[in-house]
């Protein structure tokens, strides 16, 4: 039996298990996402109501959590949307549809609070299904002007983005210190860190534009 429900306090330490345990070595050799979760909800723009976990039989195995984060067009506009990640699913549970679950969850919440565009950096073949499109096709670039390809955007509303140039802006809590990872990490029970085809792939990806 799955449950989706909000992350409750008690919760805190295993979420940030989950979350290790699911990233460890995926993108570098360790991982920087547990502590992400560690300082990300004593954030201004962490979003506690966007914030489940994935009970199966009683134990949590996955987690999403969403922070704000802001588009601004050409003339100085802003318009208020979200970001979510890290989202987590423990390694023996993966690729069994859980990960689609917490995310569909999730954006049928954030449209009930009234919140229009999610915007995400990823491999697009872990989001496409659930909606996600380049940002190319949205007009939407970092602050070089450029169109990331690991950045995809869905809309929560129909044509809730125009033709607009915008500018994404993510939130301060994203801008993780490697080093302040490594010492929380160091505190944590050890895990192997080790070199993977993965690491490789996402420098690829994360290092990718789209003209």
């Amino acid at each position: 039996m799955i449950c989706i429900r909000n992350e409750e306090e008690r919760d805190y330490h295993i979420v940030e298990e989950v979350t290790r345990k699911a990233f460890y070595n995926m993108y570098m050799p360790g991982c920087v996402e547990h502590y992400l979760v560690h300082i990300m909800r004593g954030h201004e723009d962490f979003i506690p109501e966007l914030d489940f976990v994935a009970e199966l039989d009683g134990r949590i195995i996955g987690n999403i959590m969403y922070t704000k984060s802001k588009l601004v067009d050409e003339k100085g506009e802003v318009k208020s949307i979200l970001t979510f990640g890290p989202v987590s699913i423990l390694p023996e549970y993966q690729r069994q549809g859980y990960g689609k679950m917490l995310m569909e969850h999730s954006f049928n919440r954030a449209r009930e609070l009234g919140y229009e565009v999610i915007i995400i950096f990823g491999s697009p073949a872990n989001y496409v299904g659930r909606g996600f499109k380049s940002c190319r096709k949205y007009n939407v670039c970092v602050e070089t002007g450029k169109y990331p390809a690991a950045m995809m955007v869905k809309e929560l509303v129909t044509k809730a983005l125009d033709i607009r140039k915008w500018t994404y802006y993510d939130s301060p809590v994203m801008a993780v210190s490697e080093e302040e990872a490594k010492q929380y990490d160091d505190r944590l029970e050890k895990m192997e860190k080790r070199q993977q085809p993965s690491q490789e792939e996402f420098y690829i990806l994360s290092h990718s534009f789209i003209e």
